[in-house]
């Protein structure tokens, strides 16, 4: 089919030509085009600022527990990631991601457990809906106690 169309501004025509695309055929369409960009800031860095290690009961000592202090500059996050790696953040062991409200500051706590002693790259994401940033830190996890 071949069509021609016009609207009321001068300045835009678009001729398409269109053969049937079941059979393998192409789409070729000529004309003008126009849109908008908009400009968003988005999550410009993220630091860890503190790891501390959570004492837990000895009925609790199957898993260590961390928190992780982080802050960010830029837009605010709504989503953050954990990654956790061996050593070389190579080889991922875990994957977490959870929603999170940010209101004022970008200032988050997040706790994350390790099932076992030992050395660990934690890679932490903060996301919104049009950015992403990263932070990693290599963390010694020794069975309750983290460094």
């Amino acid at each position: 089919t071949t069509g021609e169309s016009s609207n009321s501004d001068s300045s835009t025509t678009v001729k398409t030509m269109e053969d049937n695309p079941d059979g393998g055929c192409h789409i070729y369409r000529n004309g003008y085009y126009s849109t908008g960009i908009s400009v968003v800031e988005g999550i410009l860095e993220v630091n860890i600022i503190q790891m501390t290690s959570i004492q837990t009961t000895e009925s609790q000592a199957e898993n260590s527990l961390v928190d992780f202090v982080v802050t960010c500059q830029g837009s605010l996050p709504t989503d953050v990631c954990t990654v956790v790696s061996d050593p070389t953040c190579q080889v991922s062991k875990s994957v977490v991601c959870d929603p999170v409200t940010v209101t004022d500051e970008c200032l988050l706590t997040i706790r994350r457990a390790f099932e076992e002693p030992g050395t660990y790259c934690v890679n932490i994401t903060l996301g919104d809906d049009t950015s992403q940033a990263l932070a990693s830190a290599l963390i010694s996890v020794n069975g309750g106690e983290s460094t």
